[in-house]
């Protein structure tokens, strides 16, 4: 499949992007070049090649899920500059 410059330009509008003429010729040859890489990765034979997910083997590292005690309400809000009816307080900012 051969890039157009109205194909470079089609693509563009729809990025809402104005390239110049230079810049759809630049881009219009490096599109041509990257679908005949493409092209030329296609003619592989993979069959039989198992198909992956990820590229580094995956282990499962994954602590124990071990319930511990949580800090009280209290001690949350000992060190609390203001506090009201068990929750921090904050100065509001919405003016």
């Amino acid at each position: 499949m051969a890039i157009t410059s109205k194909d470079v330009r089609h693509v563009a509008a729809l990025a809402r992007l104005s390239p110049t003429d230079e810049d759809v010729e630049l881009y219009t040859g490096q599109l041509q070049r990257i679908l005949a890489h493409v092209e030329k990765i296609s003619e592989l034979d993979t069959e039989g090649v198992e198909p992956i997910t990820t590229t580094a083997p995956v282990s499962g590292r994954m602590r124990e899920d071990v319930v511990i005690k949580g800090l009280m309400n209290e001690d949350a809000l000992k060190n609390s500059p203001l506090s009201a009816r068990d929750s921090f307080k904050v100065p509001k900012i919405i003016e």
